[in-house]
């Protein structure tokens, strides 16, 4: 019986690792749930998180949404929800068939796409360990086809994007990234409405480059300047320019495109993860964050720069810090800060660290840390922003890549039962 699962199992991933070749998204779903009959499992349901992370939605297959759930989950004070924010296997209702009933974490690398719903014949470890590979291989499915699909576009979207946004989105890495040596999340809003913000991670051997722009303005020039800041640092990074480098090759993109009328600010640096010495250049731009542990921050200092692209002729300095492994490196913009009550009051720089040191202490996951973050800064302005707001946060862990388990912790890879009871257990989920 064991090797008839096992080969269910094999036969499961090789049906639709074979389909993808020649499959649009689209077909997901229906080859989904062909291929993982042979595995045990009666239904699959695909749902993926909006651009804002506030409702998962249903990737439409030939049976439509279970009865129970509907085509759009709250992520907020939800049984999915909570398996979405925490990265972990949770049951569903219970089934008068007997039928076991999952919600299992979509998620490529660290990033977290949304939900598999799964029902299964039996439960038990087998069948437990066949639905997160189920889950991976489709994870891995939605990443190689998304940027070919106006489907999963459209679905992702609770609004129309502006035209800068849809350039940022096509423009930007994925929000986390994580192995043994660094985390790295990155959060932004308006996510539809997004202006001139944009950020960037790269890896290179040991090194790791963050990159965070601000570009002037609210319109699409703001955005097309941002891009053009993005992808001139990006050139002149492969072609081996350290920081101060890069930053006089935005400069220059900038100038010789719009004079001196169009600028951006920004923060370059690298980490080394082989000693943990973080260097840097601010380019006008509010300085880097430090948090260590769950009750210190330092806010770091260095000569700025020019904002690029004013031609004011500051040269550019290389700043260095010291890390320790487990401190939390956190660039931002002001539009997190400089958030305003229509009293006038900012969100600040202290009640920003604050948030962050505190979500560190209760344990999130870092992308689930810097979606609350968000949240509360929309919050704080009524939900509606003026500025973009984005932070990058890069936390270091060590030299070594394979020594993985407190990239999976931090990440939310490393739980596979049940979380704890929540206060509230019900569904809340909306049909439609």
């Amino acid at each position: 019986m064991d090797v008839d699962r096992e080969a269910g199992g094999r036969a499961m991933l090789a049906g639709l690792l074979d389909a993808g070749h020649l499959m649009p998204l689209d077909e997901l779903p229906k080859k989904a749930g062909e291929c993982a009959l042979a595995a045990g499992f009666t239904a699959v349901w695909i749902y993926v998180a909006d651009l804002r992370r506030h409702a998962l939605h249903l990737l439409i297959g030939p049976d439509g949404a279970p009865p129970d759930t509907g085509r759009h989950i709250r992520i907020e004070g939800t049984a999915p929800g909570r398996a979405y924010q925490y990265g972990r296997l949770m049951s569903a209702a219970p089934r008068e068939t007997g039928e076991a009933d999952w919600w299992v974490p979509l998620v490529d690398g660290t990033e977290r796409l949304g939900l598999l719903r799964v029902r299964s014949v039996v439960d038990d470890a087998r069948a437990r360990e066949d639905v997160d590979r189920l889950a991976a291989l489709v994870a891995l499915l939605i990443t190689a086809k998304r940027t070919s699909s106006d489907t999963l576009a459209r679905l992702v979207r609770t609004e129309p994007l502006n035209i800068a946004a849809e350039m940022a989105w096509n423009l930007m890495p994925p929000s986390t990234y994580a192995d043994g040596r660094v985390v790295i999340s990155a959060s932004m809003e308006p996510a539809h409405r997004i202006s001139g913000d944009v950020y960037e991670y790269a890896l290179d051997g040991p090194l790791v480059h963050l990159t965070l722009f601000d570009a002037m303005g609210h319109d699409t020039a703001a955005g097309l300047c941002g891009a053009l800041a993005l992808g001139a640092c990006r050139n002149s990074r492969r072609q081996g320019a350290g920081l101060v480098a890069k930053g006089e090759a935005v400069e220059a993109a900038l100038i010789d495109h719009y004079g001196q009328r169009r600028y951006v600010t920004g923060i370059l640096a690298t980490l080394d993860t082989r000693t943990g010495v973080l260097s840097w250049v601010n380019r006008g731009h509010q300085p880097p964050i430090i948090i260590r542990g769950n009750r210190w921050s330092s806010h770091l200092h260095c000569p700025p720069a020019h904002p690029m692209g004013t031609g004011l002729g500051l040269a550019g300095t290389v700043c260095r810090e010291q890390l320790q492994p487990g401190d939390r490196v956190v660039f931002c913009t002001d539009g997190i800060t400089e958030a305003r009550r229509p009293d006038g009051s900012e969100f600040g720089v202290e009640r920003f660290t604050d948030f962050l040191i505190r979500r560190q202490a209760d344990g999130l996951p870092v992308p689930e840390t810097l979606r609350r973050l968000i949240q509360a800064v929309l919050d704080y302005h009524d939900g509606e922003l003026q500025d973009d707001a984005t932070v990058l946060m890069c936390e270091w862990l060590g030299p070594a890549v394979d020594d993985t388990a407190s990239a999976a912790a931090l990440t939310g890879l490393s739980a596979a039962a049940d979380p704890p009871p929540a206060h509230s257990t019900h569904d809340g989920s909306s049909q439609s």
